[in-house]
């Protein structure tokens, strides 16, 4: 079974989309495909499709739901020509106590992969092999085709779940460009982070790598606006200031020329608490 999740929902057996069209069993779906060969609770399921207020027949509505996506999983196991698949749809949608258990092995998992390249990316930078750490985070954010369960009207499990894999591509973001910077790639991350920085006005640390990258391609000026940007919008949205981090790399900036900034990534603000989550997790 093949499971896309970094996009639109997708999943295929024998390539085979079984995938259903209908609102709530794509719920089901998607929560099963997330935590794919892993038991989903029965009462977590439930929670998804009906919130504080399921209704008296919601544990048997699920069991029809389940029975939906057997079906389409059986008419695509049947699609074998040769007659070698011995599974059955319950093979690869499991009962289990207390619950349901998506079986995607063999197969592929566009979430597992991306994980596993943001993982060898992340010790590749802890290591200071930035070509290494550049190279396989590019590969894992290649991966993702738009934003998590597109096009999924997400319940309150789903969207948690789209809520972490969004924070986990933009940690994965933030490391690339890390990377980037440290390999003198400032020019070419300019476009990029000046995207993400208008789209997180409150994002320190991509905030700082646009002051940096200003700073290195002799635009100074600009990388002192950026700081006094991101100030205005903590201070009206948050009701708080740069952190000292960031305050010492604007000092820096003031005092120092482009290529002092580039020997001093220690000025730049730490991690947040979600990078080391993720990168340690």
């Amino acid at each position: 079974m093949d499971i896309e999740v970094l996009g639109a929902l997708a999943v295929r057996e024998h390539g085979i989309p079984v995938t259903p069209s209908a609102r709530k069993p794509r719920q089901v779906l998607a929560l099963l495909a997330l935590h794919a060969d892993q038991v989903v609770p029965v009462d977590l399921l439930i929670e998804e499709l009906w919130e504080d207020s399921p209704p008296r027949s919601a544990r048997t509505t699920l069991q029809t739901y389940i029975l939906q996506l057997r079906e389409l999983i059986t008419a695509a196991l049947k699609s074998v020509a040769d007659g070698t698949e011995t599974r059955t749809a319950k093979d690869v949608v499991v009962t289990a106590p207390g619950g349901y258990l998506l079986k995607a092995s063999p197969g592929t998992s566009d979430v597992r992969e991306f994980d596993r390249l943001a993982g060898m990316g992340y010790r590749a930078l802890d290591a200071e092999d930035f070509r290494g750490a550049s190279r396989a985070l590019g590969e894992a954010l290649a991966l993702w085709n738009g934003s998590a369960l597109a096009g999924i009207q997400a319940g309150p499990q789903l969207a948690m779940e789209v809520r972490r894999l969004e924070e986990s591509r933009l940690c994965a973001v933030h490391q690339r460009i890390e990377a980037d910077l440290r390999l003198g790639r400032h020019r070419e991350v300019l476009g990029e982070l000046t995207v993400l920085a208008s789209r997180y006005r409150t994002h320190e640390n991509l905030h700082g790598q646009l002051m940096l990258a200003l700073h290195r391609s002799g635009r100074r000026g600009e990388a002192l606006d950026v700081y006094q940007r991101l100030r205005q919008s903590l201070v009206r949205d948050l009701g708080l200031e740069p952190s000292a981090g960031l305050r010492r790399l604007q000092r820096s900036i003031l005092m120092t020329g482009p290529e002092v900034a580039l020997d001093a990534p220690a000025q730049a603000p730490a991690p947040t608490t979600a990078d080391r989550m993720v990168r340690t997790g």
